[in-house]
């Protein structure tokens, strides 16, 4: 199979794409590619990259340079293939409150074209748990309801490929869960995913993982083997008085090795055997109740490794903005 070909039968592929907003910067040189059947998350900080690079997918934003494919055909020229290959579901609730769940996906059904839509739609309501409430107002759901509704919308015309864009954002744990066993489901099925999310908790969840930072791609592999990059091996200390047992462990240990996660610290240290430091080191400083275990690197480690770096590798270059 050529190249080109190659190409041709993945569902996305970015190959050195630059890309922003007037004179401003967004993406720099990113190249990745989605795999038919797989979940694909993009995972950063706001600010990162993530969003501008879904609107080239989608087609709703033209490439500097570089090259977009989607299903073969780039999506900024070619708007039918975008329209009909990809379902997209953006971070905020864009559906008519006035309007009925029933309706809501009728509307989109109609829009995509779906004439035969009523099968598709109940098995998507009984498939998402909207079933009992077909008949309320969008305008009247709760957090995790509306983001249901909107997956349902997003797939009634049965696109081979959907986008989300952050779409766990300000959803309650309960909603979370159950939204990502539905995009389980769906991926079971055969349904291609390319997720951005900031929270690496949900990363874990994907086959591969692009870590993005301003508007550059980090690392791009499966979540075992990125966790499996990072060198040396990672301690989490709890402490009384974690702020402090952080500033003394700055100070003595190096700053770029201690990083706050909420009421505990992680240490990166060299072997298993500089617990016993880590020990001496904060009871030195009169801590000497704080506990020292060593944990399992997790993407949040690996990402704040490779941010470390980068600013080091740049430090002094200045980098130029980015919308998210």
């Amino acid at each position: 199979m050529t190249t080109q070909a190659a190409a041709a039968a993945l569902p996305v592929v970015l190959r050195d794409v630059r890309a922003g907003f007037g004179s401003r910067e967004a993406l720099s040189g990113v190249s990745l590619d989605v795999r038919p059947g797989e979940m694909f998350g993009l995972i950063g900080p706001d600010g990162a990259g993530k969003t501008t690079t879904l609107r080239l997918v989608c087609g709703l934003l033209p490439a500097w340079s570089g090259d977009v494919l989607v299903c073969g055909a780039n999506p900024w020229v070619d708007r039918r293939t975008a329209t009909h290959r990809i379902g997209y579901l953006s971070q905020r609730f864009s559906l008519y409150g006035d309007l009925t769940i029933d309706e809501n996906i009728e509307f989109f059904a109609r829009v995509h074209g779906v004439r035969d839509f009523r099968t598709p739609r109940d098995r998507l309501l009984a498939l998402t748990g909207l079933e009992p409430f077909r008949g309320r107002l969008a305008a009247r759901l709760s957090g995790g309801m509306k983001q249901k509704l909107a997956l349902a919308c997003t797939l009634i015309h049965e696109p081979p490929l959907i986008v989300l864009d952050e779409p766990t954002t300000g959803v309650d744990p309960v909603s979370r869960r159950e939204f990502w066993k539905l995009l389980g489901e769906f991926l079971a099925g055969g349904l291609t995913i390319l997720i951005a999310t900031p929270y690496l908790d949900e990363a874990e969840r994907c086959s591969r993982v692009a870590l993005v930072s301003e508007g550059r791609i980090l690392a791009l592999d499966t979540p075992d083997r990125l966790r499996g990059s990072l060198s040396g091996v990672i301690f989490e200390v709890v402490a009384p008085a974690v702020r402090r047992a952080r500033d003394v462990l700055i100070d003595r240990w190096g700053g770029e090795r201690v990083e706050a996660f909420g009421d505990r610290l992680h240490v990166r240290g060299d072997r298993a055997g500089d617990r016993d430091r880590l020990l001496a080191v904060l009871a030195d400083a009169g801590l000497a109740g704080a506990s020292v275990r060593q944990v399992r690197a997790g993407l949040e480690d690996v990402f704040i490794d490779l941010i470390g770096r980068e600013r080091h590798a740049l430090a002094g270059g200045g980098r130029k903005g980015s919308d998210g």
